[in-house]
């Protein structure tokens, strides 16, 4: 069996983030939200990996996911030259897919518990599609499936106005090379691209079983700023306490990680936090589900529940940052000295400064 992981799209509610960088490579605890796809495919026993890339950003993601391959992994890249659905990018990808099985994953998606049980029933049992699915209150803005008794799909049906269900298709796919076939009979939806709702739908009008299952744990789409916040606050929530690097005259509380070569000084550290290796935290407090990237500063300020990317700075700001996600190279500081009273959210966008 193969992966495909789809790695291309603008990212546009991630904006100014993805000025600079391709949204799959925005980090969740200190490592890019592309590499836990990564991870979640190799346990699965998935190796043989295409990433589906656009013109935009894949030379970035071709160089991270070289630099951090995994051992055994094989990587082949593929470039979809533009954005015109999932169903399209598995067209795109069947020069590399051929005819074996495969696993579709999205790339700015985030789950717990692993694909490894979806793998091996696929193995066991031979269906030609299987589909992870999960409750949502806003079923509109997703593909919604209908299943019969025994959780079969009897029908899908992309961002209805009126839901048949509250069942939203996850960002994960293992499919036969049957859908292939499907796939060369479609045309464009309303939306002007090939959907991979409509692909699975072809499978179930033509008898071909789809089975689907319920996401076990949990599943972010980390398409918006509070989305990046809450995976954050998903993963820190698994971490256990690790300190290999310098922490002296500290307050620590829960589970705290800092990384080799990060130094933390006269600090108040309530976990779950991620400190990564050549951060310094000086006279500060990091709260809880907050991750600081590697090379960052944090002096005299105090942050919580956000994100600080690699190499951003945040020196006596007159505010809690709060619910923040600061991007890389950027700098927020304070223009006077005043007394900390309130709390303040930010996104800031690579290399910006900001002055409170």
């Amino acid at each position: 069996m193969k992966g495909l992981i789809l790695s291309g799209g603008k990212g546009t509610r991630l904006r100014p983030l993805t000025f600079t960088r391709a949204k799959q490579l925005i980090p969740i605890a200190n490592k890019s939200n592309l590499l836990y796809v990564v991870d979640d495919l190799v346990a699965a026993g998935v190796s043989d990996l295409g990433i589906v890339i656009s013109p935009d950003t894949g030379d970035e993601i071709r160089q991270h996911l070289l630099e951090a391959r995994p051992e055994g992994v094989q990587f082949t890249f593929i470039e979809q030259r533009e954005p015109l659905g999932l169903a399209h990018a598995v067209q795109t990808a069947q020069g590399f897919l051929g005819d074996e099985s495969f696993v579709m994953y999205l790339g700015d998606n985030l789950l717990s518990g692993g694909i490894g049980h979806l793998v091996q029933e696929y193995e066991d049992s031979h269906p030609d599609a299987i589909v992870l699915l999960t409750r949502v209150e806003n079923p509109q803005q997703f593909g919604v499936a209908v299943l019969d008794p025994d959780g079969r799909v009897l029908r899908l049906v992309e961002k209805p106005k009126v839901p048949p269900s509250d069942l939203a298709l996850v960002g994960v796919y293992l499919f036969s090379p049957r859908i292939h076939e499907v796939i060369r009979t479609l045309k464009p939806s309303w939306r002007g691209e090939y959907e991979i709702t409509e692909a699975i739908q072809g499978l179930v009008d033509r008898e071909m079983p789809v089975v689907a299952h319920l996401v076990r744990g949990w599943w972010k789409d980390t398409g918006k700023p509070e989305d990046l916040l809450e995976a954050n606050r998903l993963v820190l929530a698994q971490v256990t306490r690790r300190i290999e690097g310098e922490v002296t005259e500290c307050d620590l509380l829960g589970e705290v990680v800092v990384e080799p070569g990060a130094r933390v000084t006269r600090s108040e550290l309530r976990g779950p936090i991620h400190i990564a290796s050549g951060a310094v935290v000086e006279d500060s407090y990091v709260g809880p589900y907050t991750s600081i990237g590697q090379g960052s500063r944090v002096i005299g300020s105090e942050v919580e529940f956000s994100i600080l990317l690699p190499q951003c700075e945040v020196v006596q700001v007159p505010y809690r940052l709060d619910a923040s996600v600061i991007g890389q190279g950027a700098v927020v500081t304070r223009e006077t000295r005043r007394r900390r009273q309130h709390t303040v959210g930010l996104v800031v966008g690579d290399f910006s400064r900001i002055c409170l």
